[in-house]
């Protein structure tokens, strides 16, 4: 069975390397003053054993931009995002780019997505899709976020391959952070054309718990844990920051691909590493499941 290796966390990487203070744009604000610091990540990445590259695009809409006064660099910020990722990957040799389309408002919120989240996903796709090779969904905390981008995808008509990540609750890996059975987020997947299905940004035990209800998925599945020692109440607020979580001290490289080699065992096919899951995390993946 072959395994396809996504790439690791991007956000705290870019704390651990630099100086910056993290702000609700962190990622963003770093990109836009180190783009070499980006660029080094995503080449680190590949460089471990990662078969593709996710942009860092993961915060760049634009209600996320609007209260910092940027909205206006909004096209910009996705094109340097792109570039960034497709110029490690030529570096590289081998690898494709997934555009990053996380959720509008906040991570891990359940909030019902606003009339016009369609549209902007949509405007995400076709900005990305000449510069990509396949979209990622990543962290839709209810069904309604996870159908509502994935309506923007189908909308934007770009022809590219759609993944969806969803994240699910730390204490019952079987629901999404809405309470929705994650049992359903196949069916829904499947409905729109995308071409696998993801749990994402969630402890590596819940990662677990949730692949267990994935396992008659009709589409390819897997997972990509974080390495926090779980999602605070405080971070699900709008405005916060990664000040607010800590991260594990159990989840050495060899202890990640523990629980990887677990989602292989229940069928997953994508495994791969987001917050706090770094190049040596990626590197032990490659080696023991790749390579």
């Amino acid at each position: 069975m072959a395994i396809t290796l996504l790439d690791g966390g991007m956000g705290q990487e870019l704390v651990a390397r630099s100086a910056v203070e993290p702000t609700p744009l962190w990622a963003t604000k770093i990109m836009q003053d180190q783009p070499d610091l980006v660029r080094d990540i995503h080449a680190d990445y590949f460089a471990a054993g990662a078969q593709i590259a996710t942009v860092n695009s993961y915060a760049i809409h634009r209600d996320r931009l609007a209260p910092q006064g940027i909205e206006d660099q909004f096209e910009d910020l996705h094109l340097t995002a792109c570039a960034i990722a497709r110029s490690a990957r030529d570096a590289h040799g081998s690898g494709r780019i997934a555009g990053s389309l996380g959720p509008m408002g906040w991570s891990y919120t359940t909030d019902t997505p606003g009339p016009d989240a369609a549209a902007g996903f949509a405007e995400i796709c076709r900005l990305q899709a000449p510069h990509v090779d396949m979209f990622l969904i990543e962290t839709a905390s209810s069904l309604a976020q996870a159908r509502v981008a994935l309506h923007g995808a189908a909308e934007a008509a770009t022809g590219l391959p759609v993944w969806l990540g969803v994240s699910v609750m730390d204490e019952d890996g079987a629901r999404l952070r809405s309470g929705e059975p994650v049992a359903d987020v196949a069916a829904l997947a499947q409905d729109f054309g995308a071409e696998a299905v993801l749990i994402n940004c969630s402890l590596p035990e819940a990662v677990t718990v949730g692949l267990q209800n994935l396992q008659s998925a009709p589409l390819p599945f897997g997972g990509y844990a974080n390495g926090f020692t779980g999602i605070t109440e405080s971070f699900a607020q709008a405005g916060s920051t990664v000040k607010e979580l800590s991260r594990r001290e159990d989840l050495s490289p060899d202890r990640y691909a523990d629980f990887a080699a677990q989602w292989i065992d229940l069928g997953a096919t994508i495994i791969g590493g987001c917050c706090e899951v770094g190049p040596a995390h990626i590197a032990e993946l490659h080696r023991r499941f790749v390579a």
